[in-house]
């Protein structure tokens, strides 16, 4: 999944939720000075990481890429999903989309001392540009993906992705829906065991 169902995924807690969105960022076991809510973030990302790329669901999403689209079939996937949760949201939350993503910005600048350095530098850019609710457009999908392949030293082909979400978009927003139920269950219950494996180290 990309930074918003990871933000999303992360429940209400505003240090899990700085966990999880940097966690990329961070290797190994290199996140042990950090807060205990923020290590249950991180190790929470990696944790939806792995049951995202172990499930069948995904694997289909990610099958239906790779021909045109090689090992970065899983990103692109990963930002699809973005989209429909950005365009769902509202199944999934009484919060406006816009005030949740406001709400985010505001918390990282509040616990600036706590992001690393490659937050620090993202931060900026991720809310002039207002990544995480473009998501919701197909047009601001396209622009995230075009941003990703100049990440990419423009290799990836990404940007040509937005083709076959359209071709397929009924297909890909099925799998989502199908995915992120179970995600969601996997996800709760494993925040719930990290919250008490942490309490008691």
């Amino acid at each position: 999944m990309n930074f918003l169902a990871h933000i999303y995924l992360s429940n209400n807690n505003d240090l899990i939720k700085i966990g999880n969105f940097m966690a990329d960022g961070i290797r190994g076991k290199h996140f042990e000075t950090y807060p205990k809510d923020i290590q249950i973030g991180i190790v929470l990302h990696r944790a939806i990481d792995t049951y995202t790329d172990a499930h069948p669901v995904f694997r289909q999403s990610k099958h239906r890429l790779h021909q045109d689209f090689g090992h970065y079939s899983g990103i692109i996937v990963d930002i699809f999903y973005d989209h429909f949760l950005a365009k769902n949201w509202s199944q999934f939350s009484d919060e406006k989309l816009s005030d949740y993503v406001q709400n985010f910005y505001q918390s990282l600048y509040t616990h600036w001392d706590f992001l690393n350095d490659k937050t620090k530098h993202l931060l900026p850019y991720m809310k002039v540009q207002n990544w995480l609710e473009s998501y919701q457009s197909l047009e601001g999908l396209h622009q995230i993906l075009v941003q990703m392949d100049k990440r990419m030293q423009n290799q990836s082909n990404m940007s040509a992705a937005i083709a076959v979400l359209k071709k397929y978009y009924n297909e890909f927003e099925t799998e989502f829906f199908e995915f992120f139920i179970n995600l969601q269950s996997f996800s709760n219950e494993k925040l719930n065991l990290l919250c008490l494996e942490f309490q008691k180290s």
